[in-house]
């Protein structure tokens, strides 16, 4: 039931008026009330055209950062609820926010950006709803008694910072009894209730602090402070200094020539400025209405030089609930793995993001898409990804052909490659729309998310059929395509070495195909025979153009045998065999270095394996050249890069446009080191039964995984001993798991812990 909404939106009655390249200041919004009786509870519920943080009887409402977050607002406004019975006192009360720009208002999108998205005024919407211990209610709303002020944040940009000057602070302004004389009114905008919706995935919050490594001196004389990992968030200070008195913070990922580098974030300027008030017992300050990705800070104008406990990152994301951890013995694959779930936190920031530091980072659908399986695994993101989808649903509904976005929330952009105009129908990533909720259902095995996404995902199947046309062969003109394919040129990220008509016309087939399957689990039985019809007739046609029989492909690439073989195009076990064999020996010859881009990294290890090439798959991954996972990690890498060579064996920064130093796409190898090398993986959706299926390798003597299931925590660890394989698992109750050891018969057993043992003839491990 919709909540009845009484508030009206307030905003600051004097709009400001930088120039477009400035960001803008926040404000102070506050209202006071009296409380006549005891209270039995108190809700707030709050939301912003920004974004905002409450205070109430001067004390911060909750923990959250950013709120309300990013969502598709014209058609889906997250608002939260808050229980502040304990804040709220008998006799005079007072509510303040703070209000910023955040994403509604602020600058988003590529080469300089657009400001303006949503809206042109910020605005405050809360609504207090007292319940009195003698059964009467009480209201307490946004309306136009409030007033407002500018406030200290004289600045605050998503990609450009924050600005503060702490003397411009107004001791007791969220208090009851300040004096707001010298405010001004707030004035009244329209606003659609309708589009409300109480939150529905975890908000972002301070998660974690990371102290420094190192502060040092930078060949030209600046401080420069290490944190030692790449991350996302922001600094938080103790600095001393007379009155007027500006620290400078800047932001960068990597060091060149041993000063910060920020020519990769293009427009994005990411540096915070503190003005100190001049307290001789010093001062601290974090900013609110910002985050910036960095491993390292430059820091300008403190007075004297400051310590490693002057200084510490404030690691900022959505507040996932951890549910999968992987170790081996090897340690640079342990440094692979830690890679991928700090590239995760980072770009979790209540929408899945591209990148977390440049001018852009927004909810592409091709990197979600891709990294889904592995992100189940990690965290629990079932109600991060559905209310995700809900976005990319709603954004879809607005395109006449059905299409999705390649980005949700979708805003208008100028973008660094030439576009088809209006909304383009990419593959692999419009199929987002089809392949993330089929995830969602095979991890968390619950069907209703595929009941909600069900008209997007037939939308999407429909449209790329009326676009294929009675070929059924896609991607003509421009596609993305397997983008960043390594042997692309730094200044054309798109220039692969498979044809995006056969990677389009293989994703066309495979989402076909998932989508009839879909319709069987919703007892669709007239979808599920026509999409499987159509998956068999697309299939049908990607052989007739791309396969020449026996097993080999018109385009001898790692990423069209991928496909081919992932997407079940070839079928025939004959065919399959001699197409393993190829893919197999186009590996060889490139000495073992990854030749696949955005879509064909997450399938070639599979690939491989599925066709009894374990040992290659494993020299993929302990590959140690570039372009490689494990070059990043030889080279320092402490997040997974945009590019395979984001950074050149010299130490130098590619000269690439889009050299982003934490992109998890490439990461989505986990997933096949979590199910092949750990070898834990759901037979059933939703873990209702286990594959349990280690497939040792690569110089490894020990590996092993959990992961919180929907029913409870699995276990699966092996251990080479000898000549003997022995493997320990933890079955949750209410299930069973499927055990498939090399060289021996698969059992099922049940819930419990279990020891098996089987000879292994695995190659001595390598020193």
């Amino acid at each position: 039931m919709p909540h009845p909404w009484t508030a009206r939106v307030i905003s600051p009655s004097r709009p400001e008026r930088p120039s477009v390249t400035e960001a803008r200041p926040a404000a102070l919004l506050r209202g006071e009330f009296t409380v006549r009786a005891a209270v039995a509870a108190a809700r707030l519920s709050v939301t912003a055209l920004g974004v905002y943080e409450l205070e109430l009887n001067g004390v911060v409402v909750g923990d959250h950062v950013l709120a309300p977050g990013w969502t598709s607002y014209r058609h889906r406004h997250r608002y939260q609820v808050f229980d502040v019975t304990d804040l709220v006192r008998q006799g005079a009360n007072a509510l303040g926010a703070h209000l910023a720009d955040g994403w509604y208002r602020g600058l988003l999108g590529f080469n300089g950006g657009t400001r303006n998205v949503y809206g042109e005024h910020t605005g405050l919407l809360a609504e207090l709803r007292i319940e009195y211990v003698d059964g009467a209610t009480h209201t307490v709303s946004t309306g136009e008694d409030w007033r407002w002020s500018p406030g200290p944040v004289t600045a605050a940009g998503l990609y450009e910072g924050e600005e503060y000057d702490a003397r411009r602070e107004q001791d007791g302004w969220s208090e009851p009894g300040f004096d707001d004389s010298a405010w001004e009114p707030v004035r009244l905008l329209p606003f659609d209730t309708s589009v409300l919706f109480e939150a529905d995935s975890p908000p972002v919050r301070r998660i974690e602090t990371v102290a420094p490594v190192a502060v040092t001196a930078s060949p030209t004389g600046r401080v420069l402070v290490d944190f030692g990992q790449n991350l996302v968030g922001r600094l938080r200070i103790r600095v001393r200094g007379e009155a007027g008195r500006t620290v400078t913070l800047r932001h960068a990922e990597v060091l060149e020539d041993g000063e910060l580098c920020t020519r990769p974030l293009r427009h994005a300027t990411a540096t915070d400025r503190y003005t100190l008030r001049g307290d001789a017992d010093g001062e601290v300050w974090e900013p609110r209405f910002t985050f910036h990705g960095f491993r390292y800070a430059e820091i300008d104008a403190w007075h004297g030089e400051p310590s490693p406990d002057d200084v510490t990152a404030v690691v900022l994301h959505s507040d996932l609930r951890p549910t999968g951890w992987f170790s081996c013995s090897d340690a640079s694959l342990n440094r692979l793995h830690e890679n991928v779930v700090w590239g995760m936190r980072g770009n979790f920031l209540d929408v899945p993001t591209d990148c977390p530091q440049r001018d852009e980072r927004l909810g592409w659908t091709g990197d979600v898409q891709v990294f889904a399986p592995t992100a189940a695994f990690l965290y629990d993101v079932r109600d991060f990804l559905r209310s995700w989808l809900r976005d990319l649903a709603a954004d879809q509904r607005d395109d006449e052909r059905g299409i999705p976005p390649v980005f949700s929330p979708a805003i208008p952009v100028i973008t660094p490659v030439p576009l088809p105009p209006g909304n383009p129908p990419m593959a692999g990533w419009c199929d987002a729309a089809v392949i993330v909720p089929w995830v969602l259902y095979e991890r968390y095995g619950d069907a209703e998310v595929l009941r909600a996404q069900y008209a997007s995902m037939r939308g999407w199947v429909d449209a790329v059929d009326r676009l294929a046309g009675d070929g059924l062969i896609r991607g003509e003109g421009f596609q993305f395509g397997d983008w960043l394919d390594p042997a692309a040129p730094a200044d054309d990220p798109g220039r692969s070495t498979t044809s995006s008509s056969l990677v389009a016309t293989a994703y066309f087939a495979h989402s076909a195909r998932l989508l009839a399957r879909t319709a069987r689990v919703l007892d669709e039985k007239d979808d599920a025979a026509h999409y499987d019809a159509l998956a068999d007739s697309v299939r049908d046609a990607f052989r007739g153009r791309f396969h020449t029989g026996g097993g080999q492909l018109t385009q001898e690439t790692q990423t069209a045998y991928a496909l081919a073989l992932c997407f079940r195009l070839l079928e025939d076990d004959v065919e399959r065999a001699e197409a393993g064999r190829r893919l197999t020996d186009l590996v060889a010859s490139g000495d073992h270095r990854i030749g696949t881009g955005f879509l064909g990294t997450p399938l070639v290890c599979d690939a491989l394996t599925d066709t009894g090439h374990l040992d290659t798959a494993f020299a993929l991954l302990t590959q140690r050249s570039c372009p490689s996972w494990l070059y990043q990690v030889d080279l320092g890498a402490t997040t997974v890069w945009e590019r395979w060579d984001s950074l050149l064996p010299d130490g130098g920064v590619n000269p690439g446009e889009m050299t982003s130093f934490n992109h998890y796409a490439l990461g989505a190898v986990a997933d096949w080191i979590h199910r092949t090398v750990a070898g834990l993986a759901p037979a059933e959706p939703g873990y209702r039964r286990l594959l349990i299926r280690p497939r040792p390798g690569g110089g490894l003597t020990w590996a092993r995984a959990a992961h919180e299931t929907p029913y409870g925590r699995a276990e699966t660890g092996w251990r080479v001993e000898g000549a003997l394989l022995l493997v320990d698992l933890l079955v949750p109750p209410n299930t069973s798991a499927l055990v498939d050891l090399p060289g021996a018969e698969p059992v099922t057993v049940g819930p419990g812990r279990h020891t098996f043992h089987t000879p292994t003839g695995q190659a001595r491990p390598r020193k």
